[in-house]
């Protein structure tokens, strides 16, 4: 049976939705969780005719990511305790999410990658979201994807 499981999120609301099931999943089986965020690096300025200037340094990019990650982490690891299942959360910056997520896993120990699909309906159902299907290629722990 699974006793940790990763479960990345964006505090969207299709991840909020994950976030929920997981909980449940976790709680009925007695595993513990570790929420994470892959936070994006700082995009690099291209410099040419009719660039924007972005006033944002990278620090400024740095910090307001970081709360961000630490919001949507802080949120979900509520909903877990209020629920009395144990939880944790990792967040690292990754300009590539499936890897952050593999590597989490890793990691941490974790036996059991929770995630999302897009959850969409019809012949576009037949496609997982690009970062879950990366992950599903790659990844040597167990994914189980919510719908």
């Amino acid at each position: 049976m699974f006793k940790h499981l990763l479960v990345p999120t964006d505090g969207s609301p299709l991840s909020d939705s994950t976030v929920a099931r997981a909980v449940a999943f976790a709680r009925d089986a007695g595993a513990r969780i570790t929420f994470f965020y892959a936070q994006p690096d700082f995009p690099m300025p291209i410099y040419g005719e009719g660039a924007l200037i972005d006033p944002t340094t990278p620090e400024q990019f740095a910090k307001s990511t970081e709360e961000e990650a630490q919001r949507i982490l802080a949120q979900a690891k509520a909903a877990a305790e209020a629920e009395g299942v144990t939880a944790g959360t990792d967040t690292v910056v990754n300009e590539v999410p499936y890897e952050a997520i593999i590597d989490a896993a890793d990691r941490l120990g974790c036996d059991l990658i929770f995630m999302a699909s897009h959850g969409r309906r019809g012949i576009a159902g037949l496609l997982l979201g690009s970062e879950t299907q990366k992950v599903l290629t790659h990844s040597k722990t167990p994914v189980l994807v919510y719908r």
